[in-house]
């Protein structure tokens, strides 16, 4: 049940990005009266779910129906030189029937039956369709390649722009409904941090209190990981024993961070307040009680909870007194520890329990300023990440996820807000994907027509075709390789 839950709100979520980017493409190419052949949530290869269209003025409806042929007949030849060619001609279309589909100039609309991804097909425009048909014909004035090269522009970014958009929207939301609740860093550092293998191999130390990440003080504590890898820290000034010390992160830092399959190499520390004692439990048979704050295995201290879960396991099997403060005693309690190494108690989870979080509370109006920021924050901080993808010597691009990476970043129970968080997340994370300059991709679409816009000289259609393709051909392995490592993940 779990996973099915993942996999719907990654279908749900995945469908409304698709939906939203390829409407703004539609918007704009409607606008300057370009034609829309075709208008997809999801590919329609071979057959649909569903389809759509106004023919003869009524909208005609099919539902697990073939691909309609194109308008177009093909004729196989050999030129001069004997190189086989390919010739299109439009077909006859006062011979076929009035009801034919392919009478109509009207868009199509449908869903197909691979639910990974969606298209426009706008009329005279090379994409990844790799439909050439259109493309030998004369130009007609419906078409993309007829619009001036600013239009043309236009209907290209349109999808990022929406995808931008969405998240804009879903930010006010979420800020306007919920507010916005973090945990500042001066708080962690009442009790200052915990740090795994990872974190002391670079520098950290337990009960290091952070005060600045190359001179800067975050205020957020859940930012500062993500500002040590994006911005490429190389330096961390913490509070360490009542002394100010900085931590000059080594060279690799950012490589051994992205490569280590636990992101959270510092943390935060409590103390080890018991809030439930298991039934017929080591902690049970000792006398552990709600209430206890436990700070000693034997001879070791251990005075906050982290502390406790590191030392413990050295104990298994073994008689052992775990030291409690009750009130004003402290008290040695005896027990056995089983095989797996547990006592059978547990803590309070809620960071309210122990630090107060910082709460922003926003109205409809404050929260549009707001949520401009968040946007445009977000987009700089995935930008940074897809550098360092780019970046070979951080090797990056070793953690770089595909769909199940993407599956396993929604919660297990279905919570609106967190979906709508991970929707505006992954909306920004379209955009910048999008806009990268790779032909089919928009941004190699952007990066052609900023040229002809500045050279006034515009790409032959036989060009832009080889582009497609070696777009598609770089698309296809970057593909590969996310999902490629999702695998590999599973077998570790």
């Amino acid at each position: 049940m779990t996973i099915l839950i993942k996999v719907l709100q990654f279908f749900l979520s995945l469908s409304i990005l698709i939906f939203v980017h390829e409407l703004g493409h539609f918007l704009a190419a409607k606008a300057f009266k370009t034609r829309v052949e075709k208008f997809y949530l999801f590919f329609d290869w071979g057959f649909s779910l569903f389809r759509c269209k106004k023919v003869n003025g009524k909208w005609r409806f099919k539902f697990f129906s073939k691909n309609v042929p194109e308008k177009y007949t093909a004729t196989e030849y050999r030129d001069a030189r004997g190189k086989k060619q390919t010739k299109y001609e439009p077909i006859d279309l006062s011979t076929l029937d009035p009801d034919d589909w392919r009478q109509s100039d009207e868009t199509e609309y449908g869903i197909g039956w691979f639910p990974l991804g969606g298209y426009n097909k706008i009329a005279g425009m090379v994409d990844e369709s790799m439909d050439k048909s259109q493309m030998q014909q004369p130009p007609q004035p419906w078409e993309f390649r007829s619009k001036p090269a600013w239009q043309r522009f236009i209907i290209m970014i349109a999808g990022v722009t929406m995808n931008v958009l969405l998240a804009f929207v879903i930010y006010i939301g979420l800020l306007t409904k919920e507010g916005e609740q973090y945990l500042p860093t001066s708080e962690v550092n009442k009790y200052g941090i915990s740090v795994d293998s990872l974190g002391y191999e670079l520098g950290f130390r337990d009960g290091d209190k952070i005060l600045a990440i190359d001179g800067e003080y975050i205020e957020k504590f859940q930012d500062i990981p993500m500002q040590i890898i994006l911005d490429k820290a190389q330096t961390v000034k913490v509070e360490r024993n009542g002394r100010d010390t900085v931590i000059n992160l080594p060279e690799d830092a950012v490589t051994k961070l992205l490569s280590s399959q636990d992101p959270t190499f510092i943390s935060y520390r409590i103390p080890f307040v018991v809030a439930k004692v298991v039934e017929n439990s080591a902690a049970q048979s000792g006398g552990l009680q709600s209430g206890d704050v436990i700070i000693g295995i034997n001879d070791i201290q251990t005075p906050y909870y982290q502390d406790f879960v590191k030392n413990i396991k050295q104990f298994r099997n073994q008689d052992i007194n775990v030291i409690v403060l009750r009130d004003a005693d402290t008290l040695a309690l005896a027990m056995h520890l089983p095989d797996e190494g547990v006592i059978g108690a547990y803590t309070e989870t809620y960071l309210t329990d122990y630090f107060d979080l910082e709460t922003k509370e926003y109205t409809f109006i404050q929260a549009i300023p707001a949520g401009f920021s968040k946007t445009f924050s977000e987009l700089g901080d995935y930008w940074k990440q897809v550098k360092l993808i780019f970046t070979p010597k951080t090797k990056a691009y070793e953690s770089v996820g595909g769909f199940i990476s993407i599956g396993k970043i929604f919660p297990d129970t279905w919570i609106w807000s967190i979906f709508w968080r991970m929707t505006a997340f992954l909306s920004i994370a379209l955009a910048v994907m999008n806009i990268l300059p790779i032909p089919a991709l928009d941004g190699g679409h952007i990066l052609f027509l900023l040229v002809e816009i500045i050279t006034r000289r515009k790409p032959s259609d036989k060009f832009m075709e080889v582009a497609e393709t070696v777009g598609l051909i770089l698309v296809l392995g970057l593909v590969i390789l996310a999902n490629g490592n999702d695998i590999i993940r599973l077998f570790k």
